[in-house]
């Protein structure tokens, strides 16, 4: 019995002196010189729609508003390994299908408790991949369509259209689009993709044309068995960013 207090004793020390140890590199939320945070624009692409990962917060002065994922940047730690380490701790997504750094926010205003330059990231991930956890720190966590988005905090309105841009324009010169769709699809699948990270209707003939000419997917040689008129099934031939010009 003595033991096992020991051991618990000793446990709930080490834990002390690592929160201690966390707290001193962590920067304070009040301060006269610029900080470092981090914000991602998580999209996917679910019931045809092109979805952003936001936060209900808790705290003021954005109570009951809806924030992007993300926080300071803590002592001896890169901006990607920040930008990682806030969508595990906070939403428990371990990694995305794609990440990139975006832009630079650093209005002295953007936040009300000090200067906060905000360095963001868009991601990219399927649908069906995470489960996001929701925690006691937000009041919730939702995918909200980009063209029907709540009242946000800070000025993540303008970094989500920052992303958006990014990601329509990234999908007519590349193939990033690989990154939200499964192994196996259709050309249908494909335009359908598209269709809803541009928000515009593609003509089928011409889309087909010119995605094949690109010499980008691999044709398997089997049909869909999910139709009523089976479809060829594709897949992309690499699984990285490409430049492609399909527009």
């Amino acid at each position: 019995m003595i033991h096992t207090n020991w051991l618990s004793v000793k446990y709930l020390l080490y834990y002390y002196q690592i929160m201690q140890k966390l707290i001193k590199n962590y920067p304070q939320k009040s301060f006269d010189h610029a900080v470092t945070a981090v914000d991602v624009v998580l999209f996917t692409v679910s019931e045809n729609n092109l979805k952003v990962l936001l936060l209900k917060l808790k705290e003021k002065p954005f109570e009951q508003m809806w924030a992007l994922p993300g926080g300071l940047v803590t002592k001896d730690e890169t901006l990607l390994a920040a930008a990682h380490r806030h969508l595990k701790t906070k939403l428990d997504i371990k990694e995305s299908a794609h990440i990139e750094q975006l832009y630079t926010f650093g209005d002295p205003n953007r936040d009300p408790n000090g200067w906060v330059v905000s360095v963001a990231y868009m991601a990219l991930v399927q649908n069906d991949k995470i489960n996001p956890r929701h925690s006691d720190r937000y009041g919730s966590v939702q995918w909200y369509p980009v063209t029907n988005l709540p009242k946000l905090a800070y000025d993540h309105n303008e970094i989500i259209k920052t992303a958006l841009e990014r990601l329509q324009a990234k999908a007519t010169y590349t193939n990033i689009i690989y990154t939200l769709m499964p192994k196996e699809f259709t050309l249908t699948n494909l335009q359908n993709m598209y269709e809803t990270i541009l928000n515009k209707k593609i003509d089928k003939r011409n889309f087909r044309k010119k995605i094949i000419s690109l010499n980008i997917l691999k044709n398997l040689r089997r049909k869909s068995p999910i139709s009523n008129r089976p479809a060829e099934l594709y897949s992309f031939k690499e699984q990285k960013l490409q430049e492609t010009n399909l527009v």
